[in-house]
């Protein structure tokens, strides 16, 4: 999956697929992850939002079904 790289000071890079609602995000700590069946309308409050490491927080951490996969 493509990533869009950002600007936040914990995640390094965001990138999404509509068609799964597949959300992978890569932190500048390392560790790359995938949270599934996150609808369209999360992805773009995360990438509007003004802080994003805070929005992933409340947001999609511990909300959706997740793995690592790097």
């Amino acid at each position: 999956m493509k990533r869009q790289p950002i600007s936040s000071s914990n995640i390094r890079s965001i990138g999404y697929e509509p068609e799964s609602g597949t959300l992978e995000i890569e932190f500048h700590g390392g560790g790359v992850y995938q949270y599934f069946d996150v609808p369209q309308s999360v992805y773009n409050a995360l990438m509007s939002a003004s802080s994003r490491g805070s929005f992933f927080h409340g947001n999609v951490r511990d909300k959706y079904r997740y793995t690592k996969i790097q």
